[in-house]
């Protein structure tokens, strides 16, 4: 079986420590880099070609929502799931291209396997 390969994108360290680190301790899954901004991910995407990109909503520059909106209009753009801290009904979701949206404070192993099954293309 071939890894999920994902990029981790987070303003904040201990996020995106925690976030990858859970990313590494699920079968299946390998993190290939880890972003601090919407314009780092975008780069990094271009570079890396990740099958998974976990996206907090709130960052500086290029917010999330707007770092998935032109990420997904690729064809072969990955699957990108929207973090945050704050509840989904804060935020303008709908048409930004993310496969779901997640708390950060409930994701783990479970609901990352989950989650990619669900949204995994040709699935």
């Amino acid at each position: 079986m071939v890894a999920v390969r994902v990029l981790v994108v987070d303003d904040q360290e201990p996020f995106r420590r925690a976030i990858a680190a859970v990313v590494s301790e699920t079968d299946g899954f390998v993190v290939v880099a880890a972003s601090a901004s919407g314009e780092e991910s975008l780069r990094a995407i271009g570079r890396l070609r990740p099958d998974l990109v976990l996206m907090d909503v709130r960052l500086p520059g290029i917010d999330g929502i707007e770092a998935c909106r032109r990420i997904t209009v690729a064809a072969d753009a990955p699957v990108v799931v929207l973090l945050s801290t704050s509840p989904p009904d804060e935020f303008e979701l709908s048409g930004c291209g993310a496969a779901t949206y997640l708390a950060k404070a409930t994701f783990g192993p479970e609901q990352l396997v989950a989650t990619w099954t669900a949204a995994r293309p040709g699935c």
